[in-house]
């Protein structure tokens, strides 16, 4: 027989860096799961990440266990990461605090492909692109 879900969680964890302490500790305690043991699975299942930050979907069952899925990193971060730039343009797209080549670009949309609501890496390309224009990165050729 299937499994009540009571909870579904979802959080930004650093790739292989989930602690017990907060901002973990804090959501997951109230929810019952055993957070030692979650904190080891999944830095355990996101190691070869390290740097990353990575939205994970944490499903709890009334029996206390639990399940989770790991997404692929934020666009935004990939955008920040590639573009070499710490922070975002508070201006938008009015101001531009950084560069990315469209082969950058088809790259972020390929790792991003699989959580986009995009078919194509075309598709998913273009969505990458406003995302970097909005946070004031130039597009270039």
């Amino acid at each position: 027989m299937a499994k009540n879900v009571t909870k579904v969680i979802k959080l930004q964890i650093p790739a292989g860096k989930a602690t017990p302490a907060p901002p973990v500790g804090t959501v997951l305690g109230p929810a019952g799961i055993n957070l030692g043991e979650f904190v080891t699975k999944y830095n355990d299942a996101t190691k070869d990440k390290m740097g990353d930050i990575l939205p994970v979907e944490i499903t709890v069952y009334e029996d206390r266990t639990f399940d989770f899925v790991i997404k692929t990193p934020p666009a935004a971060f990939l955008i920040k990461k590639y573009a070499g730039v710490k922070k975002a343009s508070s201006k938008g797209s009015k101001e531009v605090v950084g560069k990315l080549t469209r082969a950058q670009v088809k790259e972020i949309a390929e790792i991003k492909l699989p959580d986009l609501n995009a078919y194509t890496v075309e598709d998913a390309m273009k969505t990458v692109e406003g995302t970097a224009r909005n946070m004031g990165i130039e597009i270039t050729d």
